[in-house]
């Protein structure tokens, strides 16, 4: 497995040695983690991009809709399974 050399803030570094944390281990799930939200933002582009060809920009009534029902769901209050 290739090496690599990783720099932490001094304050991040001490506490990762005081807690003993997998500091390996955690970059691995890091850049896994980024390099799937990446990939996923790579779809949604091509998704938008295929949308758009097929039935063209929306129209500012159509933005301005989207917009409000986007607002209207950021204000619910977050619902926890179980």
């Amino acid at each position: 497995m290739p090496r690599m050399q990783v720099y932490l803030p001094e304050a991040m570094y001490k506490q990762v040695k005081v807690r003993g944390l997998p500091v390996s281990e955690l970059l691995q799930k890091a850049v896994k983690a980024e390099l799937r939200r990446l990939d996923l933002l790579a779809e949604t582009d091509r998704y938008l991009a295929d949308l758009i060809a097929e039935v063209g920009m929306p129209g500012a009534a159509q933005r301005a809709r989207a917009g409000a029902v986007a607002r209207r769901l950021a204000q619910r209050p977050v619902r926890k399974a179980g």
